[in-house]
């Protein structure tokens, strides 16, 4: 789980995608913490891709760097509680402008039952699951 908490962090953005219906939706992310021994994406409730991991939580996660890839299968949860989102909030201090623990908008979620696989053309994929 470290190497894919460090792999997003030095990638800076990653794409998430979701289905809405029967399209895909895919959009650029760049929050990834870990709490209480999760990794956790950050977004506002009153957003489309909130909506859409709510009635589908199967998603996709997809980043690439220095000529290697990462490809993430899971399931996000939700995490109502305040520790959480404070943690997420403190780790991108950035995002207090749009966003508080308190706000009843600020919502986030780790990811469950994950594959994460690294893949580039010159070495074999390794696989890790969390």
């Amino acid at each position: 789980m470290e190497k894919v908490l460090q792999f997003l962090k030095e990638a800076g953005t990653y794409y998430l995608a979701t289905v809405e219906g029967d399209q895909p939706r895919v959009r650029p992310f760049g929050t990834i913490n870990l709490f209480d021994g999760k990794l956790y994406i950050q977004t506002g409730k009153s957003k489309n891709v909130s909506k859409q991991i709510h009635a589908n939580p199967k998603v996709e996660i997809s980043a690439f760097k220095d000529g290697e890839w990462i490809r993430i299968a899971c399931e996000l949860v939700e995490d109502d509680r305040r520790e959480a989102r404070a943690s997420m909030l403190d780790a991108y201090p950035n995002l207090r402008a749009m966003y508080s623990e308190d706000d009843g908008n600020t919502e986030v979620l780790y990811m469950k039952d994950a594959v994460a696989t690294f893949a580039s053309f010159t070495a074999a994929p390794e696989i890790v699951k969390f």
